[in-house]
């Protein structure tokens, strides 16, 4: 199970995240609001500024300060990282 950071020393393990959208527009605004009220809301920016928001398969949504671009070079380094552990398994 590989885990990426998500600002701050949070972490996530990178297999349950399902989306990573910007905060700006009214539709992931609404569903911000919508989990807050539902409680499903996991705010890890630490004050800043939101930048990123991580969708999850467990319906929670996590705010993080960091950038989408940079969640997703952390999510493509896990997912390269998960190849090439899966690689040498098969080659053993």
């Amino acid at each position: 199970m590989k885990f990426i950071n998500v600002g701050f020393g949070n972490l996530v393990s990178a297999s349950r995240i399902i989306a990573v959208a910007l905060p700006d527009s009214a539709p992931i605004r609404r569903l911000i609001q919508d989990s807050k009220e539902a409680g499903n809301v996991i705010d890890v920016s630490c004050g800043k500024k939101t930048q990123s928001v991580i969708i999850t398969d467990s319906g929670h949504i996590i705010l993080s300060s960091l950038d989408t671009d940079i969640i997703n070079q952390r999510l493509n380094e896990a997912d390269d990282d998960a190849s090439f552990e899966l690689s040498e398994t098969k080659s053993e």
